[in-house]
């Protein structure tokens, strides 16, 4: 794994909220914003490439993310729609690449006349790709009728661990959250060979499953809370270089997420990205046609992930809404994860992260 490509994903969890539960898709963030980046020219378009693309590479991006697509033994659906104002122009060579991503579609919606109806359309859509698992991805009002385009993405895994948990092993453990110790349901296990790594005050084990997904679980020495915000590429990298196949006895919480982010903007403000929110300023030319002026008014986000004995589950989805006027030797090594602790979902060939999870209360 070259820890440097979770760089991107590293700046932009960073800015996300510092406390509590929180659980969002690198892959469906980068997806959404590489095809509107892919419609963007100039400043607005290296400017998005910057926060989603490792070196600002986004031909790079796109052939990871459809490397990360591909995957046997495990259930993966992704889907990648443009969402257009009928009667407002696009180019064709722009619909043909969004056609040439994974689940690529095109679809026309009226937003002038009927934004609630085109809202609940794109909704429907993402819960069907998602499983159901992602209902509302678009808020009631998030729809009106100066919206041109909606950029939206979905995705969906389920993946069963190489080596899963023993149902009659899980039992209550104490876990030290924020609001207190508690008893929550542990998943325990003992393996021989499962990748393991101590460096720069960061433990991690890694749990394969079928299919080529693998999850890290990333625990520190002490609090998340202090650890976490100085956690960067090069402690990732001494941790992923240093894993060696051990013989761990893995106590893990079972544990399911939910997280809504409605408002994406200011987060990519805070990173550098201005010019797309930038009526006076954006170039979306590559996408439409510069009649009146194309700006990205909003980016809105859900995931959700649940982790058991038997694999794990994900789910999430993001719309860019765009707007106009108008082994270690010995005896086994004790892995109890029994206070707040990072996961990261990853394609293990490409390193795509599919999700990234911060748990603090099982």
């Amino acid at each position: 794994m070259d820890a440097g490509r979770l760089a991107p994903v590293l700046a932009l969890h960073r800015e996300l909220p510092a406390a509590g539960d929180l659980v969002w898709s690198p892959y469906s963030v980068a997806s959404a914003l590489g095809l509107a980046a892919a419609g963007a020219r100039g400043t607005t378009r290296d400017e998005l490439a910057g926060v989603i693309a490792p070196g600002a590479d986004l031909a790079a991006l796109a052939t990871t993310l459809a490397r990360a697509a591909e995957l046997e033994d495990a259930e993966l659906a992704v889907a990648n729609s443009l969402w257009t104002r009928e009667g407002r122009p696009f180019e064709e060579p722009y619909r043909q690449q969004v056609l040439s991503w994974p689940g690529g579609a095109l679809h026309n919606a009226d937003f002038a006349r009927d934004p609630e109806g085109a809202r609940r359309a794109v909704n429907a859509e993402v819960a069907k790709t998602t499983r159901e698992l992602v209902k509302e991805l678009l808020a009631p009002g998030a729809v009106h009728a100066d919206i041109v385009a909606l950029v939206v993405n979905a995705l969906y895994l389920k993946a069963a661990w190489l080596h899963p948990f023993p149902e009659a092993a899980t039992r209550p453990a104490s876990f030290h959250a924020p609001s207190g110790t508690r008893d929550v349901p542990t998943m325990h296990v003992q393996q021989d060979h499962l990748p393991y790594a101590a460096a720069g005050g960061w433990r991690l084990v890694t749990l394969g499953t079928h299919g080529g997904v693998v999850a890290d679980v990333v625990l520190p020495d002490g609090d998340l809370a202090d650890a976490e915000r100085g956690l960067g590429t090069d402690q990732l990298g001494r941790l992923y270089a240093a894993a060696r196949p051990a013989k761990v006895q893995l106590a893990l919480p079972r544990f399911r997420l939910e997280t809504s982010l409605p408002g994406l903007k200011p987060v990519l403000r805070r990173l550098g990205v201005t010019a797309a929110f930038d009526r006076g300023a954006a170039d979306f030319t590559g996408m439409t046609p510069a009649r009146e002026p194309v700006w990205i008014e909003e980016i809105a986000h859900k995931a959700v992930l649940r982790v058991d004995e038997d694999g794990l589950e994900g789910a999430a989805a993001t719309a860019v809404l765009m707007r106009t006027v108008a082994m270690v030797g010995g005896g086994p090594i004790r892995f109890d994860v029994d206070r707040p602790f990072l996961v990261v979902v990853r394609h293990a060939e490409t390193g795509a992260v599919y999700f990234l999870a911060r748990v603090t209360e099982p």
